[in-house]
């Protein structure tokens, strides 16, 4: 009887995955970040509360300096806050070591960023194996995974380019693969299409919905382009160190020909 590696069985059943309902998958209750600046304490959220449940996109918008990036940073355990809980996965972020962060980023935890920081002297394919081989999958079994996503995010022709042959958004689905290889369950994204031209964003978001959906994801995107906002489950403005729901944008008026 062939056995099936754990790794394998993961991918083999990640488009089956649902979403766990019973408990939110991100629960953060009066968080604070406290800077210490040569003018004094710089205080960024102020009993800031978030809950997610399983399955949910939620948009993030606000001012640049708002903190909504330090907000990623804190829920994928990049960053630990000042006060407050922080349960993110199961999983009291604000109490692991860094051993444990690393560990709890590369197990539950994909991250894409605004630039795509892929190794220009590694092919795409290698790019996406990366976390899998820092995980300790045998290379063959990370390459077999690896091909799997890229051929997901349509670029299984462009396995052998290295990042400086590809097009911006061609990165972008790279680092997309890359953050998804090891299915995690919450995404996190900080303005993944900030980068690139108004269409191929239209496409990246596009893919990143398709994604979102097949693999039973989580989503937190940090965004400014409203349009794109109104697309998710819901969309909340970070201002003043706490978060609102975004208003909805109105529908333009209807202008008769004769009178524009």
């Amino acid at each position: 009887m062939t056995q099936t590696s754990p790794a394998a069985a993961s991918q083999a059943t990640r488009s089956l995955r649902e979403p766990d309902l019973r408990t939110p998958i991100i629960q953060v209750s009066d968080l604070q970040k406290t800077y210490q600046t040569a003018r004094g304490a710089l205080n960024l959220f102020q009993g800031l509360n978030l809950q997610v449940e399983a399955g949910e996109m939620v948009a993030l918008v606000g001012q640049s300096g708002a903190g909504k990036s330090t907000l990623l940073h804190i829920l994928g355990a990049l960053d630990a806050p000042s006060a407050g809980t922080v349960y993110c996965a199961s999983t009291n972020v604000a109490n692991l070591s860094t051993r444990q962060a690393a560990a709890f980023r590369n197990r539950e935890i994909g991250y894409v960023w605004q630039f795509h920081y892929l190794l220009p002297e590694f092919t795409a394919l290698e790019n996406v194996a990366m976390p899998l081989l820092a995980r300790g999958t045998n290379r063959r079994e990370a390459t077999q995974v690896a091909a799997n996503w890229l051929r997901e995010v349509g670029l299984d022709d462009r396995s052998d380019h290295r990042p400086g042959e590809l097009s911006g958004g061609e990165q972008q689905r790279v680092a997309l693969a890359r953050a998804l290889v090891n299915n995690p369950r919450l995404l996190l994204a900080d303005e993944p299409t900030g980068d690139l031209d108004e269409i191929t964003a239209g496409r990246v978001f596009e893919l990143i919905e398709r994604l979102h959906r097949s693999h039973g994801l989580t989503s937190i995107l940090v965004t400014h382009n409203l349009d794109l906002a109104a697309r998710c489950t819901r969309a909340l403005r970070l201002e003043g160190g706490r978060l609102s729901p975004l208003a909805a944008r109105p529908k333009a008026a209807f202008i008769p020909d004769d009178l524009e």
